[in-house]
């Protein structure tokens, strides 16, 4: 096939599967209770939030002299914050999340899909911009937002593992990585310090098969990438169980440890678990990454 005619095919292929993720992530989005995520911030607006006291450098113009009048100390009226926040999304499209170890789950790509654009919906309603990592869809609101999100995450990626993407980051924004993170462990990290460094603060979230947790092999086993590019055949699979239980152990620590060392917060998900409990963790989460 010529390369115009597969990127066609790709594009068709994308835009069939958009009525559906939409219809999935609305659908769990709903369970959601949306409340008054994103808002309750002090800064410019026109609703009173609360009071404090006043403290060096604040502006006089501010200070609200009937609520000091009734004692002894001096309190300023901080006003609900209103500017919406942005959230980067990137959202890892490379081989390795095509991965399924039963035809009874989902892939690891369809269910970050779906928790990624779910979560986008949540955020967008409530009043939050929202775009991809890299120069491709800077954050914006609305539900035309929403469509263009659905679209992109349904792009696939060439590689075996993907890479986290931290290009137009705004600063002191907020992100969402959304990945198997089983690639380059040097490359996430280096993606949180620079995002940390632009004072972003962000969540990762791991998506794992159940098989990649249990690793329920035994006797001759050929091992392979999705992509293909690695391979790896033993005749003795339940002896590599111990040290790659280890390894998988001792990946997720340094995910988590990173995490904490940056501001951002951690936790995996499998793909046999419930979508709308990932779902509420994530929306929570954003609340502690503001």
């Amino acid at each position: 096939m010529s390369q115009p005619a597969a990127l066609r095919s790709r594009a068709e292929a994308t835009a069939a599967g958009v009525p559906a993720l939409l219809a999935a992530a609305e659908h769990l989005a709903g369970t959601v209770l949306l409340g008054e995520h994103g808002r309750r911030r002090a800064g410019l607006g026109d609703d009173f939030w609360q009071y404090r006291p006043v403290r060096p450098g604040d502006e006089t113009r501010l200070i609200d002299w009937r609520r000091s009048a009734r004692g002894d100390e001096t309190f300023l009226r901080e006003r609900e914050w209103q500017i919406a926040q942005s959230v980067t999304v990137w959202l890892d499209g490379a081989a390795s999340m095509r991965f399924a170890s039963s035809d009874k789950l989902t892939t690891k790509a369809d269910r970050a899909q779906l928790l990624a654009l779910a979560v986008s919906i949540l955020l967008v309603r409530g009043g939050e911009r929202v775009g991809l990592a890299g120069t491709g869809l800077p954050p914006r609101r609305g539900e035309a937002q929403v469509l263009r999100l659905a679209e992109a995450f349904l792009r696939e990626g060439e590689a075996d593992y993907g890479v986290p993407e931290t290009r137009a980051m705004l600063p002191h924004a907020r992100a969402l990585f959304i990945s198997d993170f089983m690639g380059d462990f040097a490359a996430v990290e280096a993606a949180l310090h620079k995002a940390a460094d632009r004072g972003v603060r962000g969540i990762l979230l791991q998506i794992l098969d159940p098989a990649e947790e249990a690793f329920p092999f035994t006797g001759r086993t050929l091992f392979q990438s999705v992509g293909g590019s690695l391979s790896h055949e033993t005749l003795k699979a339940r002896d590599l169980k111990a040290r790659y239980l280890e390894r998988l152990a001792e990946r997720k620590d340094a995910l988590e440890a990173l995490a904490r060392l940056t501001g951002w917060r951690y936790s995996a998900h499998h793909t046999g678990e419930s979508a709308q409990a990932a779902l509420l963790w994530l929306w929570h989460a954003f609340d502690g990454a503001r």
